[in-house]
């Protein structure tokens, strides 16, 4: 039996740190992000990102990580648990990976997600382990770089969210287009 795909952790941080701590419920806000985190607003809060472009707008929101990540790398020997690479949902049951630009995921019973590319994985990461950064990166079988450090989205519907609480996803019309990092 094939189990819905849900929320396992929520996290959020009011500072630029890699580790988040994990709540037991968020609220998402319309086109701003996680109420009290650092990356929430209408224009870009990533620290480099904004170096660049800082009126561009906010392509990462909110932050998704699927769980089975972390099984992967302990196998590595890495001891991750929710929010210590920045994540914001945790999630299990879904390939975030291979879904398509566009894609919309309900959490919960209101709030709605709209994917908007991977996350580019930064050499902060060493800081929450040595070596992690190289182990979520790797090469597909076309020799290109694979990313694995989950999706970024916006917040297209507002409202609260609590772990174990189920996911839903919509897809977009097709052609689908592949994430790209944003």
């Amino acid at each position: 039996m094939t189990r819905a795909p849900k929320i396992i952790a929520l996290s959020k941080s009011d500072t630029h740190s890699m580790t988040k701590p994990n709540h037991a419920s968020v609220t998402l806000i319309e086109n701003f992000g996680i109420e009290g985190d650092v990356h929430a607003g209408k224009t870009v809060k990533h620290r480099y990102l904004v170096l660049k472009k800082k009126d561009a707008p906010n392509l990462r929101q909110v932050h998704l990580v699927h769980s089975e990540l972390f099984d992967e790398l302990a196998t590595e020997g890495f001891a991750i648990k929710p929010g210590m690479i920045g994540e914001n949902v945790t999630t299990q049951g879904i390939d975030l990976l291979h879904l398509p630009s566009g894609t919309i995921l309900h959490l919960g019973k209101e709030a709605q997600v709209k994917i908007t590319g991977l996350r580019e994985p930064c050499k902060q990461l060493n800081g929450v382990q040595s070596g992690l950064l190289k182990a979520v990166i790797s090469r597909d079988a076309d020799g290109n770089l694979f990313r694995k450090t989950g999706v970024m989205s916006v917040v297209i519907a507002g409202g609260e969210v609590f772990a174990n609480d189920t996911i839903r996803v919509e897809y977009p019309p097709e052609p689908f287009l592949p994430l790209v990092c944003v």
